[in-house]
């Protein structure tokens, strides 16, 4: 074990030499680093200046699947330089994930939805003497990926993602996509719109974009249960995704980096200078004017689903990390803490861009921070 601990700390040293300047910036602490370029340096590198303390044993977590593509990178980052923790995040969907940690059975949850006042008041006897509480942890776009054979740049705006997904919109060559797309070979086929099938927090998020920026045309509640009739359901962004790329007219909503291998993204038409496709900079200036609207600890967000501003995409979520502040189980704080601080820190936030999400804007993130060194 000595032997093995050696030899990774000599790889460990080996990546960090080639790396530079850099890395000898990251030397310093999990905070203070200079900023990595875009998320694509090394796994090794990221993780020169993981503080892993007494760190050890199982972390079970659960929750948003919006952020496994996240979690998994920081996983591998993380145990690289903690050998001793083993980190198993089920993304199983928000709802889930909450319910899970509201019943005692994870370490943290993710959560693309801060936490209700019933899931506060359930998690009190978890958190012996505290509550649990929202760390914003990862923020993404929510694309709107569709597959149309022929159509390779589409633009829709707010108004008219309502009505498809309301199956008031039902053919791709509608006069009302038409309008948007000016001079686009739109076919007479059938629109097939995918939602998800179980509790989420994509769902939530991108419902409250069509209340907020289309309430004439979205009449629903919202909520991490989809509640629009007809469509196609599909369990997990990574589910949505698949059916999207499988059926030829289909349409879905889901984080940025499910949207690969030959799904085409949509340009939101906020009534910005031009439409906005989703991008890790579009959703991190969207987040940059969000309001902390959390009490005390709670550093939960309140997001401008209407902007205007240039560049800024509005379908975007933040993930949130949700952990007890105070009364943790002993066994698992100081795993908790430390896989919280990595990536939460400069390198841990670094690698975001580079996976097609984006990093919690320094002013919001230097307060998670704070917060997560105060748990206990």
């Amino acid at each position: 074990m000595k032997l093995q601990r050696m030899n990774r700390r000599a790889l460990s040293l080996g990546a960090l030499a080639v790396s530079g300047a850099l890395a000898l910036t990251a030397c310093g602490s999990d905070d203070t680093g200079t900023k990595t370029d875009g998320g694509k340096s090394s796994a090794t590198a990221a993780a020169g200046s993981i503080k892993c303390d007494d760190a050890k044993g199982q972390l079970l977590a659960d929750g948003s699947s919006a952020q496994k593509n996240a979690i998994d990178a920081w996983v591998k980052n993380f145990t690289q330089a903690c050998s001793g923790v083993q980190v198993n995040y089920k993304g199983s969907g928000s709802g889930a994930g909450v319910t899970a940690f509201t019943q005692g059975q994870v370490a943290f949850a993710g959560s693309d939805s801060a936490l209700k006042p019933d899931a506060v008041a359930a998690s009190k006897s978890v958190c012996k003497g505290g509550q649990g509480i929202d760390l914003p942890m990862v923020a993404g776009p929510i694309a709107v990926a569709y597959n149309v054979s022929g159509v390779d740049n589409l633009v829709l705006d707010a108004s008219t993602i309502a009505k498809i997904f309301d199956g008031k919109i039902t053919k791709w060559n509608d006069p009302a996509i038409a309008k948007l797309n000016a001079g686009a070979k739109l076919p007479d086929l059938k629109i097939q719109p995918y939602h998800r099938s179980d509790e989420s927090g994509t769902t939530d998020n991108f419902t409250k974009y069509l209340i907020a920026a289309a309430p004439n045309d979205w009449k629903y509640s919202g909520g991490k249960a989809w509640q629009a009739k007809g469509g196609q359901a599909a369990a997990g962004s990574s589910g949505v995704a698949q059916g999207v790329k499988q059926t030829n007219g289909a349409i879905g909503y889901m984080e940025l980096s499910y949207a690969k291998d030959g799904l085409g993204t949509v340009a939101v038409n906020t009534g910005a200078a031009a439409p906005v496709k989703p991008s890790s900079d579009g959703a991190t200036k969207a987040v940059a004017a969000a309001q902390v609207v959390g009490t005390g600890s709670d550093l939960s967000l309140k997001l401008d689903y209407n902007t205007k501003a240039d560049g800024a995409y509005p379908l975007t979520l933040v993930t949130y990390e949700i952990a007890c502040d105070k009364g943790n189980k002993a066994d698992t704080l100081p795993a908790t803490k430390a896989f919280l601080r990595y990536i939460a820190s400069t390198e841990g936030q670094g690698i975001l861009s580079g996976i097609d999400y984006a990093p919690i804007p320094d002013a919001i993130i230097a307060k998670v921070r704070t917060t997560i060194e105060g748990l206990s």
